[in-house]
């Protein structure tokens, strides 16, 4: 049985967890075909942005499947975590766009796999957090890194060390979401944002994506540096050379990825 249903709109993608019975929740099984979706995409062209959902308006992702996990043993979880982690850095790795639309609660592991897409956009009944804690475990999907990356450490230690949820207005007002949906309009409003994305040079937005993530933390310098080599990879384009055409004959560039 699939655990995701897949749907295609021009450039991108729509990728649904479906396993709203468990509440979306990370299976091993669930896992493995994340990753094998995330290298097929990555392994071609032809899409550019992803979207990434839960079935259901209850959960996003509840986290980890505690059903399955009271079965394994301390070697499975290990080999569990290892496939976690190489999965979520696959998403991050990738030229190709995620845009994870958090639907309902996102806790633990399914808050690490909205941290490892590009942007998160939000309903307004959505809840986050990295509950680990309260279980006697910590966050070991990257948790405790990414998200101090993307709001800061003082924060980190606030959501990590409670265990607390926020809301889909506190997690924006926090930098954990970028955008909260209207009501009832997650799905357009995420799939909006990456037609958007796709509509741009893929060459370009693969290079800025990586030289933002590569250059952060890294001393102004180094950061730079990254930021010019990551620029020179887009002089030689095809699309470069379209962009300045279409400029000038004030008409929607025609790019395709060379």
């Amino acid at each position: 049985m699939a655990e995701f249903k897949v749907e295609r709109q021009g450039e991108v993608e729509i990728w649904t967890i479906d396993g709203e019975s468990r509440r979306n929740a990370i299976s091993r099984a669930m896992l493995g075909e994340l990753e094998a979706l995330v290298e097929r995409v990555s392994m071609g062209r032809h899409v550019r942005s992803v979207v990434l959902t839960g079935a259901g308006e209850k959960a996003f992702c509840a986290g980890a499947d505690l059903k399955e996990r009271s079965t394994m043993t301390e070697e499975e979880v290990r080999a569990f975590l290892e496939s976690l982690r190489r999965t979520f850095r696959a998403l991050e790795r990738s030229d190709c766009v995620f845009v994870a639309a958090i639907n309902g609660v996102a806790f633990g592991g399914g808050t690490e796999l909205a941290l490892s897409c590009d942007l998160r956009v939000a309903a307004p009944h959505a809840e986050l957090g990295l509950t680990e804690v309260k279980l006697g475990i910590i966050p070991g999907g990257g948790g405790t890194q990414r998200l101090c990356r993307l709001v800061g450490a003082g924060r980190a230690k606030d959501l990590i060390l409670s265990g607390r949820r926020v809301s889909a207005a506190e997690a924006l007002a926090l930098g954990l979401v970028e955008r909260v949906a209207p009501e009832g309009r997650l799905l357009q409003s995420a799939i909006e944002l990456a037609e958007a994305i796709a509509q741009n040079a893929p060459l370009a937005v693969a290079a800025a994506k990586h030289a933002i993530d590569e250059g952060l933390g890294l001393p102004l310098d180094q950061a730079l540096e990254i930021e010019q080599q990551s620029y020179q990879l887009t002089l030689k384009t095809e699309d470069r050379l379209e962009g300045l055409r279409a400029f000038h004959e004030k008409r929607p560039p025609r790019f395709v990825g060379r």
